[in-house]
Formats: structure tokens, sequence, C-alpha cells
């Protein structure tokens, strides 16, 4: 099997190099720049957002655990100093950071972050994933809508429009080896959604039997990027564990996916139609790149079936779709197109690695000696042959059994972009797709302004957001804790004058 995969891979990868439509010398050219290794092109992603974890993967030595204990789950409440007024009406309010030690691994430990709701114990459970692949979730804590903000002379601000002011926030660092999760053994580390539905599966399970006044409260899952990929089959894996009654029923009402990546092969065509409509590339540019794409779909396909190589092989024929795009666009910012780049810096998240590597800090939050790692270009490799799978393929029974679905997507924003996010979820086959496609955009107002364009039929919404790029939390916060406490509460799609999408 191993030899027919490899053989696969290079017949696939010599078709792409032979293809009449990159015969140029420009385009040869192109092609050997573009075909870059998943660690390198990790690595630069990590930078420009100007984050230099130590370690490319948090590992340890066998026996140097930090939760030492015999419980499975070991969680502690942490009091670091904040700015300002949290504005809570809650009287004892609840932040807790933890370890559980995953049942299905040698030795793997999923750190986590839970804040109590500032209003109140009754409101939903959200969950929050970020993604990378690899990627820890406190990048979402202190930069997009966790409970407080890192200021310039590092003192911790209360975000007025974090969401736990709505919910109880959980984030996790996963897939083990991102942020403070770890192990001591390679085994451990994830390659699919598979494991990494089955590690937040069983997390779910022992965090609801260690808080069980929550147990009955809704449950949502939200992220984001390739979080896309997670989420989905998180939803499935909880959605299965329920109906075949395994351990405590977990109330799942909804998950949103924030300009996520999903289903690829639909989004990798978006590539080149929304650069062009956004006048980031020209028409003979256009041309030139979308050439490309018919090897990438039949890449993704052959993925689909067979799996292994041919997924790598998919990953390097249909990245280079984008990498010849911003060889064109140069220096703009592709998580949001209005900004550019100074030279490798895209974003400054430098602060969170400052914080969460502070001896003071990490010992209120009970790690240990552990290092904190921002993203890993370890878990990123480990994920390459994930990439390319659809993961819209497993949504549609959840739609037909009433699971809420928000699609939400910033509209500045290139490598998730909008369009194919909105492609995506039209042509999803389930009962409610001709209605939903039929369906009035209508806008979506935060205090009388339109803050975006949204659709919705049954429990399937899709709305684009304004003056947003990639991380919608972070550019319109305020509008980011609007959606999520109306679309909670079955209010967000309302019905209003039509919009243009």
């Amino acid at each position: 099997m191993a030899s027919s995969f490899s053989f696969l891979f290079l017949a696939l990868f010599l078709l792409f190099l032979s293809s009449p439509a990159l015969s140029s010398n420009n385009d040869d050219e192109f092609v050997l720049s573009s075909t870059k290794f998943p660690v390198p092109m990790a690595e630069k992603l990590i930078n420009q957002l100007n984050l230099f974890p130590k370690h490319d993967i948090n590992k340890v030595e066998p026996g140097k655990s930090v939760a030492t204990t015999e419980q499975r789950l070991f969680e502690k409440k942490f009091n670091l100093s904040y700015l300002g007024d949290s504005g809570a009406t809650v009287q004892d309010l609840g932040h807790h950071a933890g370890y559980f030690r995953l049942p299905h691994t040698k030795d793997a430990r999923m750190f986590y972050f839970f804040f109590e709701s500032r209003s109140s114990q009754n409101d939903p459970v959200v969950i929050w994933l970020t993604g990378g692949p690899g990627c820890s979730s406190e990048l979402a804590v202190f930069y997009e809508n966790g409970p407080f903000n890192i200021a310039d002379n590092m003192s911790l601000v209360w975000n007025d429009f974090g969401w736990d002011k709505v919910s109880n926030l959980i984030y996790v660092d996963q897939p083990t080896g991102t942020g403070f999760s770890y192990s001591s053994d390679e085994d451990d580390i994830r390659h699919d959604e598979r494991g990494v539905s089955n590690d937040l599966y069983d997390f779910l399970q022992a965090f609801f039997k260690a808080h069980p006044q929550y147990e009955k409260n809704d449950f949502y899952i939200t992220g984001e990027s390739y979080a896309g990929h997670y989420i989905p089959a998180f939803a499935s894996r909880v959605h299965q564990g329920n109906k075949n009654k395994e351990g405590t029923h977990i109330n799942l009402k909804g998950f949103a996916i924030g300009n996520g990546l999903t289903n690829p092969e639909i989004q990798y065509k978006a590539y080149t139609d929304y650069a062009l409509d956004m006048r980031l590339i020209k028409k003979a540019d256009y041309n030139a790149i979308d050439k490309s794409y018919p090897k990438c779909q039949q890449a993704i396909r052959l993925c689909g079936t067979d799996g292994g190589s041919a997924c790598m092989a998919a990953y390097l024929v249909c990245t280079s779709i984008f990498n010849k795009i911003m060889d064109v666009v140069g220096d703009k910012n592709y998580y949001d197109v209005r900004k550019t780049c100074d030279g490798d810096l895209c974003y400054d998240f430098s602060k969170m690695e400052t914080l969460l590597n502070d001896e003071q800090v990490k010992h209120a939050l009970g790690v240990g000696g552990i290092d904190f790692v921002s993203c890993s270009s370890t878990v990123y490799q480990a994920m390459q042959l994930d990439w390319m799978r659809n993961l819209e393929a497993g949504i549609p029974p959840l739609l037909e059994d009433g699971i809420k679905l928000l699609v939400y997507a910033g509209e500045y924003d290139l490598i998730c972009n909008w369009l194919g996010n909105s492609r995506w979820v039209h042509a999803m086959e389930w009962s409610g797709q001709k209605d939903f496609g039929a369906a009035r955009s209508v806008p979506f107002t935060v205090d009388g302004e339109e803050k975006g364009i949204q659709k919705n039929h049954g429990p399937l919404t899709f709305l684009k957001v304004h003056d947003a790029g990639h991380m919608v939390p972070m550019d319109q916060p305020k509008a980011a804790l609007e959606m999520l406490q109306r679309w909670m509460q079955g209010k967000l799609s309302k019905e209003g004058h039509f919009a243009h999408m």
C-alpha cells in the first residue's frame, strides 16, 4: 500500500511539474519556489505573527508531567491582576486553568482555560478552537474574544466585548503539543480529525463530570481558520456520543465556523475569483493561475478516495494557487488585504508569548516548567494529510437533526475568504439546500449600523462581516459579540430589507 501511495504522489507531482499551463520560464520558477515542504512554510507563517516559540512542539521527558495527581482532570483557579472594571454581575467570578490526561494516548495532557460567565452561570457553555493547524487558542484569549487584552505595559485589561459576557467560555490548546499541551511520546501527535475529535470529546466528558452544574446548559462549538476542519468533526463526534449514550449527554445546540477551511475543493477555486474581484490580481494573472485548478481539483478528489500520499500531492498542487497569487500581490496581508506586511511581519502577537512565558504567570496557571509554544510547526506538519479533506460532508446530518450552523467570514480575508465559504455553504446538499439558496440576504445591524450581510434558512446561517479580515472578533469585537449572542438566542436572522451579498 505504501509503495502505491508513493507512486501516486510521484505521478501527481510530475504531472503538476509537466503541465503545459506551467511551461514558461516564469511559471517553472514559480513551481520550484511554491512547492515548499510544510515545516519551512509553517515557520514562516508563525514568524509573520511575530511569534518565535522556543520549541517546535511541547514534548517532555517521561515522568516529568506537570499534573502528577491521580485525577484525570487537574484544574486550579487563578487570579491575575486586571485593570478596569469587568462589568461582572456575578459575585464570585471564576477563572480556571487546567490539564486533562487524554485517555486514548500514551502520555498526552491537554491544557485549557475556563472562564465563567460574567453574567450568569446559566449562560451557554461555549468552546473555542483556534486553527493553524497547531496554533494555541490563547491567540483568541488575548487578541480576539477572551476576557482581557494585553496592554502595552503587559497589564491585562478587561475586554468589554469578551465572549465570557454571554457564555461560560472554554479555550483548549490542541492538538497535543500546542500551547501548554504536551506529551512525552511522539505517538501522541495527531494526524487526522478522528484523533483530534476523540481527544476533544474525551475532554468534554471529563470537564462536565468536574463541573456538573453546567451539564444542562446549552453547548456550542466555535472557532476559526483551520478549525473549519476541527469543528464539523468535533460536532459530529459529540452528536454521535449523544446518540450512542456514551457517558454524559452534552447539550449540543450549534457550531460556528469563522473564516474557516472546510471544503478545499470549492474554496481553492475561489482564491482566484476573490483575488480578481478585489483587484488584487489582473485578468491575465487570473487566467494563468486558474489553469492550475483542474489539477488541484483532481488531486483533492484522489485524496478523498485514496488518502495517504495523494493528500500530500493535493496539498502541494493546491497551495501553489495561493502562493502564485501572493507572488503577484506582494506585501499585502493575506489575513486582511486592506493592510500590508512590513517585511515578514504581518501582525505582532509577541506580547502573548512574553506574558505566558513569564515565570509568575506560569506558576499562577499551574503549568510548571512547560514553555508556551504559541504555534507548533511539528503539529502543522503532522496534519498535512488532513488538509485537503472535505469536512463539509459530515455537516448535513447535523442540520437534519436541528443542530444550528453559523458560518461567518470577514470580507477582507484572502486566505479563508468569504466567497469560498459562501460557495460551499450554498453547495452543501441537505433537505433545506433549495430554500437556503432562495432565501433573501438581509443586513446584520448593530446599534443601527450595518455590520454585515446574512442569509438564513432553518438551522443554517451565513454571515459576511463588514470591515473585518480573518479574525472577526479582533477586527469587529462588538459586532462579533452581538453575532454570538443573537445566534445562540435564535435572534440573529430577523427579517430586514433586501441586501446584496
